[in-house]
């Protein structure tokens, strides 16, 4: 929102001697974000005058059209005499009036002006644009051509407010009441302590049954609606230049009287209008709910189709307007012919959820849709009307016609009850009651009570919906600067969970790895699951979508880590890094079989542990997941060795790691599931209370999923379930027992067939060595049908046996070792190699 600081001077009586900075730093103090203070007309100097044309000459003999004229500026001058100019425009005639810079002038931007030679003529001067002005855009482009009714020889510079300051407001969507010079100028007032005169406060008529009839149809859509009408303007009236210049100073460019006037007035009270030439409307007005698929030409000559959910003006023909958002082409006041003699003013109030999604919906942002979706006075609709129709009388001539036409459905005041010191609650800070009821007056509120309060809201402030609304209101306006600064003391025994330590430690764990963190937004589109294989009945196709998602392509939250993690690695290996290892640890959400209501919490303690349980069970299931992608080089080749390409075997690595960083033991076996290969994929699980839960998957990607999602070849991925690894851990690890004898080690290579996978030899050493085994490690694969025989593999295990009271003897060593291969013969038919 754009504000200049002259109209903001004509409704609070400012200090003549405060510049836009200081207002700015007293807005800033009360909440609204003012981004920067523009200084318009910054170095202009005169003398820039109204001057009047007296004579053209054509100059034909140069390449372009080229003018050569004398213009009356009085006194201006000095001497009385027409001054010679020199321009190329030629949107101006004899005696039109203009804006004149003499010589000795400096234009915006440090451009000073003298006489100068040009063309074979020496022009004293310049005819200005508004663009050399620094005006903004006027729709012209061309000379300014003045009305009649000025004086030659009148001061430019104060004709044409050339110099002002502008405030530039982000406002939030909460204070929809700061789009209007109105709100501003409330907010400054009492940033001031100053009186507020306030623009809305007009008298207006009643209504009767001899305005233009209207009709409406959904009251939860309309639930206001002021119509007023205006006859015999006069059709070649034209804006006159306060109100030209007020609408560029605040970002909007002026078009027609009718239009300009019903802007004008939307920035003043921030009620937006629309004006209807009656001549073009048949029948009385209606609002209702479109038909679906109704069509509906809209004032930027659009045909949209629209959706049944939205709100639509109507006549007898059907739509002639988007409510809250656009007009229609057919009822448009046409600004091009100048044919309109009679308005119909428009001033409604509509609900700001359906403004909003039917702006977004048709993707149709406008000045009117930005107002009514953060929510607009229902109470200054008829004052904005009135306001519109005395500036049609005034400026074109017109008649206001005696109907009056008001529906309203009936409503109460909104009324919040409030401790009186809930403000110092929730502040940490003794307001007492006097400074409470002060402020919530001076933001418009009616205040009844002692101790307890009972506050009956303004209209223009929807956004005030309860007690700690109020408190804000308090605490802004008392100055957040002036709020303490405490460090809060927790409570002992309340530091970092069990799941939150293990998250930290498994971070630490695959940074140190190798692989880099890729944080991803956690949404997701539902037609991943059909690129990543997954089966029609699969739970992770069960997903929780969003009401207002950020894309329409991903509505979704994820189920899995892994579609942003793939779109993170295809997007560096697009971009040149082909040698890829990410990981991500964060929420997968899955919906809950039933739905339950999430209670609120309260501000001023700490929430109890039911409280807490019961937000916890409205919300979707949300499992802490762990997932890796790599692709490209694991070990690069350089003058240590030729380096090694990433497989299916450090994306298992990566999950033992995490398991390590758990204290507890995975059992990998191969698995087959969705995006993996069917032939190099581990499905992983643990132990939890002694049943086997599967938390996930590793190993090498399907080509077929590859291609589709286009990622390199041999891409490979883990993802695991984090809180299953958890609850299966013994807390956190702790450190071994080191052991000051001799370690005893043996070598065994065994012959298995080449279906029977490493775990399970592996875990039938592990039980057969018994508790004298410190480690064991697989060292080799071997694979030879002439030396092992057709489908069988050779798998070689280094044994550490150590003792932790004596030295082993060759002897005990040797008998663990047997034990263990007897063992892994009798579970897997495993036979000692040679």
């Amino acid at each position: 929102m754009r504000v200049p600081l002259s109209w903001l001077r004509e409704y609070v009586d400012l200090p003549a001697t405060e510049t836009g900075r200081d207002v700015q730093a007293k807005l800033i103090s009360v909440g609204l974000e003012v981004e920067t203070v523009e200084q318009i007309g910054d170095g202009l100097k005169g003398p820039l005058v109204v001057g009047k044309v007296l004579t053209i000459e054509e100059l034909t003999e140069f390449k372009k059209p080229i003018r050569f004229c004398t213009v009356d500026v009085g006194q201006a001058n000095g001497t009385g005499e027409p001054q010679e100019i020199v321009c190329g425009a030629r949107n101006f005639a004899v005696g039109d009036k203009v804006v004149v810079v003499l010589p000795g002038a400096v234009l915006p931007g440090g451009f000073a002006i003298a006489a100068r030679k040009t063309y074979g003529k020496t022009s004293h001067g310049m005819i200005c644009s508004g663009d050399e002005l620094g005006m903004g855009d006027d729709g012209s482009h061309g000379i300014i051509v003045l009305p009649p009714e000025h004086e030659v020889g009148t001061d430019a510079i104060e004709l044409l407010q050339l110099v002002d300051e502008v405030l530039d407001i982000a406002v939030t969507p909460d204070r929809g009441y700061a789009l209007s010079i109105r709100g501003v100028a409330r907010e400054t007032a009492i940033a001031y302590g100053l009186p507020l005169r306030d623009p809305a406060l007009l008298d207006v008529p009643q209504p009767n049954a001899f305005g233009y009839p209207v009709r409406i149809a959904d009251p939860m859509g309309c639930d206001r609606f002021t119509a007023r009408t205006v006859t015999g303007l006069d059709p070649e009236a034209r804006s006159p230049l306060w109100l030209t210049r007020r609408l560029q100073k605040a970002g909007m460019r002026p078009i027609s009287l009718a239009v300009d006037i019903t802007n004008y007035v939307m920035l003043e009270l921030g009620q937006p209008l629309h004006a209807y030439d009656r001549t073009r409307v048949q029948g009385p007005i209606g609002v209702r709910r479109a038909e679906q698929g109704e069509k509906l030409t809209t004032l930027d000559g659009v045909t949209r189709t629209l959706d049944a959910q939205d709100l639509v003006i109507t006549d007898d023909r059907g739509p002639i307007g988007l409510a809250g958002v656009m007009g229609g082409a057919n009822t448009e006041i046409d600004d091009t012919e100048n044919t309109t003699t009679e308005v119909v003013v428009e001033a409604a109030h509509f609900d700001a959820l359906s403004i909003s999604r039917t702006a977004r919906r048709h993707k149709l942002a406008s000045e009117a849709s930005k107002r009514f979706e953060r929510g607009v006075d229902p109470q200054a609709a008829s004052a904005a009307a009135q306001r519109t129709v005395d500036l049609l009388v005034l400026l074109a001539g017109g008649t206001a016609d005696a109907g009056v036409t008001e529906v309203i459905a009936p409503s109460a005041p909104h009324t919040i009850t409030i401790p009186a010191n809930h403000p110092d609650k929730v502040a940490g800070v003794d307001y007492g009651r006097e400074t409470v009821v002060r402020r919530l007056q001076q933001v418009g509120c009616d205040v009844y009570g002692q101790d307890e309060l009972i506050v009956t809201v303004p209209s223009w402030r929807p956004d005030l919906t309860d007690p700690n609304d109020l408190a804000e209101e308090v605490i802004r306006l008392e100055g957040y600067e002036n709020l303490p600064s405490t460090l809060p003391k927790p409570p002992a025994g309340r530091g970092l969970t069990d799941r939150q330590r293990l998250h930290r430690r498994v971070g630490r764990a695959l940074a140190g790895a190798g692989y880099v963190e890729a944080p991803n937004y956690p949404f997701v589109g539902e037609h991943v699951f059909d690129q990543f294989g997954l089966a029609a009945d699969d739970p992770n196709r069960k997903v929780v979508k969003l009401v207002n998602p950020l894309s329409d392509e991903e509505p979704a939250l994820r189920t899995t880590l892994l579609p942003g993690l793939l779109g993170a690695l295809r997007r560096n290996d697009g971009r040149g890094a082909h040698d890829l290892a990410l990981f991500e640890t964060g929420l997968v959400f899955h919906p809950r079989e039933e739905l339950k209501v999430a209670v609120r919490l309260p501000v001023d303690r700490r929430p109890t542990d039911e409280e807490i349980a019961s937000l916890t069970e409205a919300l979707p299931a949300q499992p802490r997941h762990a997932a890796v992608v790599l692709t490209g080089a694991r070990e690069q080749a350089g003058w240590w060795g030729k380096g090694r390409p990433s497989d299916w075997a450090d994306a298992v690595e990566a999950a033992r790691v995490l398991a390590r960083e758990a204290g507890t033991e995975l059992v990998v076996r191969g698995g087959q599931y969705g995006p993996w290969h069917p032939g190099r994929c581990a499905e992983l699980a643990v132990v939890v209370e002694g049943v086997e839960q599967v938390i996930g998957y590793a190993g090498e990607l399907h080509p077929g999923v590859l291609k589709t999602l286009g990622l390199p070849a041999r891409t490979s991925a883990m993802e695991l379930d984090l809180d299953v690894l958890e609850s299966a851990s013994a807390g956190v690890p702790k450190g071994p027992k080191i052991s000051t004898f001799p370690v005893a080690t043996q070598d065994v290579a065994l012959v298995v067939d080449v279906s029977v996978p490493h775990a399970d030899v592996e875990g039938a050493l592990r039980e057969g060595a018994g508790e004298l085994l410190e480690s064991i490690r697989l060292f080799d694969v071997y694979e030879n049908a002439a030396q092992l025989g057709e489908g069988k593999k050779s798998l070689a295990y280094a044994l550490r046996f150590r003792a932790a009271d004596r030295t082993l003897t060759v002897d005990e060593a040797s008998a663990a070792r047997d034990t263990a291969v007897s063992l892994a013969g009798e579970r897997v038919g495993a036979v000692l190699r040679g």
